[in-house]
């Protein structure tokens, strides 16, 4: 079973994180920021992923520290659940269209770590959430869950469809590359034999 509990407890967060790769897309979330949340439940129902997370953080000051941290934690999850990665696809891709938005996102789960964000955002903010936040969330991820993810707007002028379409296209792309690949079940799809 490709499932994990991540725990992380430092003097700005408190966070528990239960994924299951090989889930049903049901998220449990109570971040302490609302937006992150809305992402979060979309990543996981796209993703088919179970994800369940509880953040305690210093939102008194704002929402960076839950963010990012979050992020570190679904890294870590991702990285741990994979194990040596052996059998799976290690790349996705999907191209989200919503609305008047269109994102690109790719992934591939290398074990190298670089995030191509390419995604310029109209507003500052959402309703309280800082919009910049976005990008540090998967910096955290790719930090953590070594891997070379490149993220694109290619339209849109609506910044909450823009971020709904990220963590959606992300969903999307993590769903491919971690899924089992029957014909090689048994290799790591590298020709090094390692990630």
């Amino acid at each position: 079973m490709r499932a994990t509990t991540i725990e992380r407890n430092t003097r700005e967060t408190k966070i528990r994180l239960t994924l299951n790769l090989d889930g049903t897309g049901r998220g449990e979330l109570a971040t302490g920021c609302g937006f992150l949340d809305h992402m979060l439940e979309l990543f996981a129902r796209h993703g088919d992923f179970d994800l369940a997370v509880v953040c305690q953080g210093d939102i008194q000051v704002d929402y960076h520290h839950s963010v990012e941290d979050v992020g570190i934690c679904l890294g870590q999850a991702f990285q741990e659940a994979l194990g040596d990665k052996r059998g799976i696809v290690r790349y996705g891709q999907f191209l989200l269209p919503m609305d008047e938005t269109l994102v690109l996102c790719a992934a591939d789960l290398s074990g190298r770590d670089y995030l191509g964000w390419a995604v310029d955002l109209p507003a500052a903010k959402v309703g309280d959430f800082d919009t910049e936040l976005a990008q540090e969330f998967w910096l955290g991820f790719v930090r953590n869950c070594p891997g070379s993810i490149h993220i694109r707007r290619l339209a849109g002028e609506n910044t909450h469809h823009i971020l709904e379409a990220v963590f959606k296209g992300m969903g999307r792309t993590l769903r491919s590359a971690v899924a089992l690949d029957p014909k090689h079940a048994d290799e790591i799809p590298s020709t090094k034999g390692l990630l």
